[in-house]
């Protein structure tokens, strides 16, 4: 029976030497994902205010053309 345990345990060994791993990995890339402000593209702020009404069809083509 204490053979079947010993011969076995590397598994757990290893399984949790994995997880740990996983884990700090995890860790680092939320915390990066954090620090880094996402820069919003103006073309997305323009239609965020389009679909928001602060500026009408017409104003929203004519800003359209200007950046693209």
């Amino acid at each position: 029976m204490m053979g079947f345990g010993m011969g076995f345990g590397w598994i757990f060994s290893l399984l949790f030497i994995g997880l740990a791993v996983w884990a700090v990995v995890e860790i680092f890339r939320k915390n990066k994902d954090v620090m880094s402000p996402k820069i919003e593209e103006p073309v997305e702020i323009l239609k965020r205010r389009y679909a928001n009404g602060e500026i009408s069809k017409d104003e929203y083509n004519r800003m359209k053309k200007d950046l693209i």
